[in-house]
């Protein structure tokens, strides 16, 4: 019986391993959600890896360019994974880029992603190749081989908006691209909160400190991170332990207990930890200094007994990040920083004994990573599945691979993309001319719902496939499906083989700017077209009349001109900016604002339902934003509104934080407000916030990614970032730098500039007593303590960083919003908890001496937190 059981057992394991091969062979993600491809391996069965017991396939599934090589024979060795026997490589004369499609994700997941490479002299040539790496549509890493015989792994986390992604390898004329392997991990969102939509990781290290020979992965670690061991046997000592070390409830990093039952202690207990990193030599001349986040993994180990004390302090570049370390027994704890550390060409780390610590300072883990901007929005998905159904229809290889519109400089060849400002590229034009191509067209060009032109000039085609050829074989047909309002246009294309155009819109929503022509060309900071499409209503002046009820209740005024309450026939509140005739803000910012708010949405940006061009009229009709301005409730010049809590303010921060971040990073090219105050701060009746008034913003130049150009000083006094002022080249720092003092406004409750008893700056104020540690005597007394002081603090502290007199020392406004929500963090567990947690359960990542909060080079020496009461 017991021999019966044994076999159905093996049978099952039989059958899983089975079933997971096929699964992977088939290009699918395995019941871990694990991808794992080896790259260049011939035939089509995969097998399981000896160390992990995870499945690899073949990676024909995966990718139909390229060619399959093995390594010479002199690099083959039993110590190295299998994945290193072949490769696939990307001869030149091919696509310059060459790409692996990786399917059935879940989008908005996090996932991580890692491509393994060892050249081997497969080709014979002894030539090492440099060649540059891509995650989706976004630059990953150069991949530099030196040595035929050393493995390099790339390694991101990133956050994938689609249900598939792109590993692409683009030649740079450095010898031809190779790969050796390629793996998917999947990732709870919660982890790795540096890494988001706008922005992911790029391993640079990751050491698990003590052991000199166990390299951990998969399974010890389930979520198949490669962690590194070192230990410097001269300066330090093994410490260990068997027991599990837990993770604690809503960790961040989740390191696995395999990693943090070893750490690493100095051999002589009166000396300190130093650990080093230097920043990545190879960055282009002109592009910003790569940014690092350090996360520094801690447990104790050793049951610490009687007066016996491990506490100590870490700093980087003799810079406190934290201060007073004091690990928990058996339990992972973690320091880190959420804004990326930036300028130095090498960052020490240090960890160092507090004075009255007995024992000496510990460290079980680190992961460093590099920042990448993941900003480029793919291709829409349906555009993409259409063009790869014409794709694999024709067998199209030369340059279409990877995505069809993005980066522009790599878009596929034959078709026309458009790139808007707030939706992904669109597929607009398909060249088919002379391409030699036969058969019919798929009717997967019906998906190509943007597609508004058609090149098609073969004088020998034919409109179905009965026509004759010197061959007896039928031509070129096509089928197509496509809206109705486009059927006649085609039809005529294909008939008469001549270009046509179809044009969409009408003069009816159309309104062309003063002196410029209708062109579809760009210029220098437009928002898409010379011509503004504008989706939103039109109303006339009569409309406007009586929508106001003839301009009865007026609700502000600006330089624009008056804002008048009214009423839409539904019902609808809004609020109509009409241009006075008196204004000194004209068509120019009219136009502007208009064609902002009619091609960007977002949540905390204010709303456009229509706008008024008749005649000499001009008005723009917005939603209704009942609460007012934000500088009315800081000021409590309205008595009948409340003062705001302090959670209510956070919350308002946050979410103006989040429409400048979706202006700067979620637009392209990014837009520059140019006026951020607390006046252009609507509040609606549930006090949400967004962002208002667009008539001096601008785009940045197409040809630049560093500022705008302007010859005009814009915003308002106390608001204006001082190296705007003295360059005239504003920047998305210059709105960081206005929005840090709508903080500092949200704080204190003052205006950016007192006037008693000598006019001073908000800024400086705040810093003068900050410096001091003296936080009462800086918040806002209408909140009467009602809230947690080190939310508090790190929020004053975050409008310095943002105020900084150098932009280069100002963070982003992503990572300004990652800040905030760390402390609307803090506020949510003061107010939602009843009794002060056990220090055993608790993680030090939650408290206000994380090195986020103490990342702040650039401000004048200050205390390390709030006094103490």
């Amino acid at each position: 019986m017991a021999a019966r059981s044994c076999l159905h057992l093996l049978i099952v394991l039989a059958v899983a391993v089975a079933g997971g091969l096929l699964q992977a062979a088939r290009g699918q993600p395995d019941s871990n959600g694990f991808i794992s491809i080896d790259c260049g391996l011939s035939g089509k069965a995969g097998y399981v890896d000896n160390a992990t017991k995870l499945s690899y396939s073949p990676d024909a599934a995966f990718t139909d360019a390229g060619t399959n090589n093995n390594i010479s024979a002199e690099y083959l060795s039993p110590a190295n994974s299998r994945i290193f026997d072949n490769v696939r490589s990307f001869p030149a004369g091919a696509a310059p880029r060459s790409c692996y499609t990786l399917r059935s994700l879940v989008p908005g997941l996090k996932y991580l992603v890692r491509a393994s490479f060892m050249y081997g002299n497969y080709d014979g040539l002894r030539r090492p190749p440099v060649f540059d790496l891509y995650a989706g549509v976004n630059f990953w890493r150069t991949v530099n081989i030196t040595d035929a015989a050393a493995s390099i792994t790339a390694e991101a986390i990133i956050v994938v908006p689609e249900d598939s992604m792109q590993v692409c390898l683009l030649n740079t004329g450095a010898g031809t691209p190779f790969i050796s392997s390629l793996d998917l991990r999947p990732l709870k969102n919660s982890l790795y909160p540096q890494a988001n939509a706008t922005q992911g990781l790029v391993m640079v290290s990751r050491v698990n400190f003590g052991p000199t020979d166990t390299f951990i992965r998969y399974p010890d670690d389930p979520r198949d991170r490669g962690w590194r061991p070192w230990i410097d046997t001269m300066r330090y000592v093994e410490v260990s332990t068997t027991k599990t070390v837990q993770n604690v409830e809503k960790d961040l990093f989740e390191a696995p207990s395999a990693v943090m039952q070893t750490a690493i202690t100095p051999r002589n207990a009166s000396d300190s930890i130093e650990l080093y990193w230097t920043a990545d030599p190879s960055a282009a001349a002109g592009d910003p200094p790569p940014g690092y986040i350090a996360i520094m993994h801690f447990s104790e180990l050793q049951l610490v007994q009687g007066n016996a004390v491990r506490a100590f302090n870490i700093s980087l570049n003799d810079q406190w990040l934290d201060i007073g370390m004091t690990p928990d027994y058996l339990y992972a704890d973690a320091s880190f920083n959420t804004v990326p550390f930036r300028g130095s060409s090498r960052y020490n780390l240090t960890f160092r004994a507090t004075a009255n610590s007995t024992l000496p300072p510990i460290i079980n883990a680190l992961e460093i990573f590099s920042v990448i901007p993941t900003t480029n929005v793919p291709t829409d998905g349906k555009d993409v599945s259409g063009i790869t159904a014409i794709k694999k229809q024709y067998q199209v290889k030369q340059n279409w691979m990877g995505d069809p519109c993005v980066p522009k400089t790599l878009a596929w060849d034959w078709l026309t993309c458009s790139y808007a400002i707030s939706s992904p590229p669109t597929i607009t034009g398909v060249n088919l001319s002379y391409n030699l191509l036969t058969g019919s067209i798929p009717k997967a060009l019906s998906q190509l719902s943007s597609l508004t032109v058609l090149y098609d000039n073969n004088p020998d085609l034919c409109i179905n496939d009965t026509c004759p050829s010197p061959n007896g074989k039928p031509k070129l047909a096509i089928y197509i499906s496509v809206p109705v309002v486009a059927v006649t246009v085609i039809l005529v294309l294909v008939l008469f083989c001549l270009l046509r155009r179809k044009t969409k819109g009408s003069a009816n929503n159309t309104i062309n700017p003063h002196n410029e022509p209708t062109s579809h060309s760009h210029g220098s900071g437009s928002y898409g077209h010379g011509s503004m499409q504008f989706e939103n209503r039109r109303f006339t002046y009569k409309d406007l009349q009586m929508i106001t009820n003839n301009f009865e209740q007026v609700l502000g005024k600006g330089g624009f001109g008056y804002v008048y309450y009214g009423i839409l026939e539904e019902g609808t509140q809004v609020a109509v900016k009409l241009r006075s005739q008196s204004s000194n803000q004209g068509v120019k910012e009219f136009l502007t604002e208009a064609q902002i708010l009619t091609r960007i949405h977002h949540k905390n940006l204010v709303s456009m339902i229509g706008y008024c061009k008749d005649g000499e009229y001009m008005a723009l009709v917005y939603e209704y934003m009942s609460e007012g301005t934000l500088e009315e409730h800081i000021a409590g010049r309205d008595h009948n509104k409340r003062n705001l809590t302090w959670t209510e303010r956070l919350r308002i921060a946050l979410e103006s934080a989040q429409g400048l971040e979706y202006l700067h990073k979620g637009c392209s090219p990014p837009v520059v407000h140019r006026d951020v105050k607390a006046t252009n701060i609507l509040l609606n009746t549930n006090l949400e916030a967004k962002i208002a008034d667009f008539g001096l913003s601008k785009a940045f130049n197409r040809d630049s990614d560093t500022h705008v150009s302007t010859s005009i000083l814009v915003g308002t006094p106390g608001y204006i970032d001082p190296e705007y002022h003295a360059t005239m080249m504003p920047t998305t720092k210059s709105d960081v730098y206005g929005f840090g003092v709508v903080l500092l406004e949200l704080v204190t409750g003052k205006s950016p500039i007192l006037r008693t008893p000598e006019p001073i700056s908000l800024i400086h104020w705040a810093q003068q007593r900050m410096q001091c540690g003296n936080i009462e005597g800086v918040v806002d007394a209408r909140m009467h303590g009602v809230y947690d002081v080190n939310s508090v603090w790190k929020v004053a502290e975050i409008g310095l960083m943002c105020t900084a007199q150098a932009s280069a020392h100002r963070p982003m406004m992503t990572d300004v919003v990652a800040k905030l929500q760390e402390c609307q963090d803090l506020e949510h567990g003061r107010a939602g908890s009843v009794a002060e947690p056990s220090i055993d359960h608790v993680s030090k990542t939650n408290t206000i001496f994380e090195i986020d909060r103490l990342e702040r080079i650039p401000l004048p020496t200050m205390s390390s937190g709030p006094s103490a009461r």
